[in-house]
């Protein structure tokens, strides 16, 4: 895979810890990665970025299954104050998860790997 230097150094660092790919590169990461991003992986990355990436993505993927329940009774309003509150839980427990892990793993800065790289 074709990944920016900065994201393919982070990305080895995860794979000698035994987390799980599916944890450490996240289908919307890839996505950005293949398409020359270089946004860090989500153990690297800041809470703020991780809550404002992570609950967007929710919130936006979820605001499209909410218009498809809104035939069957639900008011658009109610499906975009669904999914904004869903995107804002949602964020704050993965970047929780991910601040907690990075700690237990002692993972470097994001600046740190960017220096290295």
């Amino acid at each position: 895979m074709s990944y920016p230097l900065e994201v393919n150094a982070a990305l080895g660092i995860l794979k000698t810890t035994g987390i799980w790919r599916s944890s450490y590169a996240p289908f919307f990461h890839r996505m950005l990665w293949r398409a020359g991003v270089s946004i860090p992986p989500p153990h690297f990355a800041s809470f703020g970025f991780n809550f404002a990436f992570m609950g967007a993505s929710f919130g936006v993927v979820w605001g499209m299954w909410l218009l498809v329940w809104s035939h069957q009774g639900m008011s658009g309003a109610e499906a975009v104050f669904a999914s904004v509150l869903g995107g804002v839980f949602f964020g704050l427990i993965v970047a929780l998860y991910y601040r907690v892990r990075a700690s237990k793993y002692n993972l470097p800065s994001w600046s740190q790997i960017k220096a290295a790289s």
